[in-house]
């Protein structure tokens, strides 16, 4: 006796559909799983056997062949469980019912209840690409299945209500999709107003936000790097439905999907530790998970302290960060994911942090500023686009009244200047100015005579790289859209340089 139903499949980004075929055939009672199954698949046959016998099923005493193609496809996790459980129970005439047009989804307790699976959204868009009509998805994925239109997605609780469903005892209710057009900031978020003196770094962070440009803070301890980056969220630009549906697939395929969210609209904000390890920031496992740099796709990676990250770590994310996908190689072979990301990253200017203070004196032995800061390679600060200094508060604005400008407007002037980076880029695929490829920089960044000679004498004086120029022009181009200007004049160009001259100061002290 045969019978076949319908999954799904996941490797990277990229969802497949399954096709899971059950023989039952004379023989010693065996039951085999074949199709490159890894041992969580293997495993799917005890918590299947336990289930027909916990949930008042006949359990076949026969050889049980159950075959996951495409065989030539390695087959990982446990949401093969449930399509296994279904594909049995027709094939021994349990149960009678047309599934041609349904897929199945989900892993099994041993009592029949259905758990959550990693993944789900991006199987559900594809059984809908797929021509599915209907999928089957455990209850706690149905948040996130709700955002995919155009099919029936069926949230199932246990095997008794799914069995019920199937046999048209009792339907179980579809989840309704939702719009989403709506956006809405997370709550307690910091605010800017609450930043007292800094006004270069604020106005660096708003200008980095408005283009997504990478920023490199250095300043003494308690200067506010850190205070600064956690309230860039808080300016952030809108997410189009397009970045909230692939930030979403990303955080559903690594498992870190918050319960009960269905899609990410805020830019994610991403803070990981100094001793997190390659692996760890590029992604890893025997078939490639997101690492943080992907959880931070169309967000922001915030790396305090740099230089107290290991060497490997940071040199991991110099090609991602300039070309916003990560390729991950792995013996079970080769993954990309997206990280278009804005990086920014913070440090001291030495190992005490005082060198340069105004009052207070360097404590560090001769040479050990220029050691730390040596730690963070050339190549990496050369694909930061802003370097800005945050030299410590005064008092007087510290014990002062006055408020600083509030995130909200920040905000405002924000999604204006992104608005007209949609307008300029509109069916290529770019999303910022950050993102901007030579070719687009040269069409799209164009100085007046007078910037054009300004930028030509900074290059000279400063010793810049290519990638340099291409970065100011890109930086002056996202100020030129804050004013609301087409060309880019002399005082844009000249911001753009400001931002670049901090590394050379420190450098070559």
């Amino acid at each position: 006796m045969f019978a076949k139903v319908n999954s799904m499949g996941l490797y990277g980004m990229e969802s497949y559909m399954v096709e899971v075929e059950a023989d039952l055939s004379q023989g010693l009672p065996r039951f085999d799983v074949v199709g490159l199954p890894d041992a969580s698949v293997n495993e799917a046959r005890n918590r299947v056997h336990s289930v027909m016998k916990n949930g008042g099923f006949t359990y076949p005493v026969s050889r049980i062949t159950v075959n996951l193609a495409p065989a030539d496809k390695r087959k990982e996790g446990p949401f093969y469980d449930l399509p296994i459980l279904i594909c049995v129970l027709i094939a021994s005439r349990q149960l009678h019912c047309d599934l041609s047009r349904a897929a199945f989804i989900g892993e099994l307790s041993l009592n029949g209840e259905l758990r959550r699976v990693n993944g789900a959204l991006p199987m559900v868009i594809k059984a809908r690409e797929a021509g599915l009509k209907e999928v089957f998805v455990p209850e706690q994925n149905a948040a996130e299945s709700s955002v995919v239109k155009d099919i029936t997605v069926y949230p199932v609780k246990d095997v008794a209500e799914l069995m019920d469903h199937l046999r048209g005892i009792a339907r179980i209710e579809p989840v309704t999709p939702k719009d989403y057009s709506e956006y809405s900031l997370p709550p307690h978020i910091p605010d800017f107003s609450d930043v007292r003196g800094q006004f270069e770094a604020r106005r660096a962070l708003e200008v980095a936000a408005a283009g997504g440009h990478n920023v490199m803070m250095i300043g003494p301890p308690g200067s506010g790097k850190s205070m600064l980056a956690k309230r860039l969220p808080s300016i952030l630009p809108d997410m189009t439905f397009e970045e909230s549906l692939e930030t979403t697939k990303i955080y559903s395929i690594a498992g870190a999907l918050p319960e009960g969210v269905s899609l990410i609209k805020a830019r994610p904000f991403r803070s990981p530790r100094h001793t997190v390890s390659p692996a760890g920031l590029s992604g890893g496992g025997t078939i490639p998970r997101p690492g943080e740099i992907s959880l931070a796709h169309n967000g922001v990676l915030f790396l305090d302290e740099l230089p107290e990250f290991s060497r490997r770590a940071m040199e991991v994310m110099r090609q991602p960060v300039e070309d916003g996908v990560i390729t991950i190689s792995r013996v079970a072979g080769t993954l990309s994911y997206p990280c278009s990301i804005m990086l920014v990253c913070a440090m001291n200017p030495c190992p005490c942090g005082f060198f340069g203070h105004p009052t207070k004196a360097c404590t560090c032995q001769k040479g050990a500023a220029a050691r730390y800061l040596a730690k963070v390679s050339g190549p990496l600060l050369d694909r930061l686009d802003i370097h800005v200094e945050v030299p410590p508060v005064d008092f007087e604005k510290l014990a002062g009244d006055e408020k600083s400008e509030s995130s909200a407007s920040i905000r405002e002037r924000v999604n204006r200047a992104r608005k007209i980076q949609q307008q300029r880029f509109a069916g290529t695929g770019t999303a910022s100015n950050a993102r901007m490829d030579a070719a687009m920089t040269k069409e799209f960044c164009r100085p007046v005579p007078k910037a054009m000679t300004m930028l030509e004498q900074a290059f000279d004086r400063l010793g810049l790289s290519a990638r340099a120029y291409d970065k100011i022009l890109r930086v002056s181009r996202t100020v030129a859209d804050l004013e609301g200007s087409d060309k880019i004049e002399v005082p844009h160009i000249a911001q753009a340089i400001q931002f670049r001259s901090l590394d050379r100061k420190f450098w070559q002290n």
